[in-house]
C-alpha cells in the first residue's frame, strides 16, 4: 500500500514484498531510536515499526519540507496491522475517477494549476465504477463506459484542522463521446485536453505524484510483453 503524505510516497509493505535488489540510504532497525535532526535523503526504510514512530513520522511528513527525501517504507510482519493502524489516524473518504482513452491519446483536465486526471467523491449508494462514470461524463461533459480499475491511490490533506486520507479508484475508460466535452467550471476546472502518451508525461511533470504514479500504473498495463 501506497499512501502520499505531503507527496511523498509512504510505503507500508510485507517482507514478502521487500525488494532485495533495492538499495536504501538509511535503513532503522526495530525499536531504533531517530535522531534530533533528521536529515534524510532518497529511500528510508523502517523495520517494525512501533505506533508512536508511525505517529511522529507522519507528524514530520506533514509538517517538514523533506526536498531531498524520495520515499518512507515501512515493513511489517503483520502488514494488515500495519495499515489498520495508519488508516487510524485519518477521517478516511472515497472518490473515485477514471483514464479516458480516444484512440492513442488520453484525457487530463487542468485544475489548481496542475495537470490532473478527472475523479470526485462518492454519492450515497454508488459503486466506484458508477461514482467514477458520473464525475468523468460531469467534469467533461463526455460520454464513457469504464473498463476494467487501473489500481487504488492513497493521499493525505488536512480539512478544517482534520487529517484526510483520500482513496480513490481509478478504472480505465473509453470515450462514446465528445463532441459537447467542455470543463466544469464550477468544479475549478480551466481546461480539458487530449494528449498523447508522451505529451501526457511531459504535462504530467506539473501534477501530483499520485497522479504520475497513476499514470506509470495505467501505461504498465497496456504495455505489450515483448516476443523474442
Amino acid at each position: 500500500m501506497r499512501i502520499f503524505v505531503n507527496d511523498k510516497p509512504f510505503d507500508l509493505i510485507s517482507y514478502e514484498e521487500l525488494n532485495p535488489s533495492k538499495s536504501y540510504d538509511t535503513v532503522y532497525q526495530q525499536d531504533e531510536e531517530l535522531p534530533d535532526h533528521i536529515l534524510w535523503k532518497d529511500d528510508v526504510l523502517f523495520h517494525e515499526p512501533s505506533h508512536d514512530l508511525i505517529i511522529r513520522l507522519l507528524y514530520i511528513l506533514r509538517t517538514r519540507k523533506l526536498k531531498d527525501l524520495d520515499s518512507i517504507t515501512l515493513v511489517s510482519k503483520d502488514q494488515p496491522a500495519l495499515k489498520k493502524f495508519v488508516k487510524s489516524r485519518f477521517s478516511i473518504i472515497k472518490a473515485a475517477g477514471g483514464i479516458v482513452s480516444k484512440k492513442n491519446q488520453m484525457l487530463l483536465i487542468f485544475r489548481l494549476g496542475k495537470w490532473d486526471f478527472p475523479k470526485g467523491k462518492f454519492e450515497k449508494g454508488e459503486t466506484p465504477k458508477e461514482c467514477a462514470v458520473r464525475e468523468v461524463e460531469e467534469e467533461c461533459a463526455v460520454k464513457v463506459k469504464a473498463g476494467t480499475k487501473i489500481c487504488n491511490t492513497w493521499h493525505t490533506y488536512t480539512q478544517n484542522r482534520k487529517s484526510i486520507l483520500k482513496k480513490t479508484y481509478w478504472f480505465e475508460m473509453d470515450c462514446l463521446d465528445d463532441s459537447h466535452m467542455s470543463p466544469q467550471e464550477e468544479e475549478g476546472i480551466q481546461d480539458i485536453r487530449w494528449f498523447y502518451e508522451g505529451d501526457a508525461k511531459i504535462a504530467l511533470i506539473n501534477s501530483y505524484p499520485s497522479m504520475r504514479f497513476l499514470f506509470k500504473q495505467h501505461i504498465k498495463a497496456h504495455r505489450k510483453p515483448q516476443t523474442l
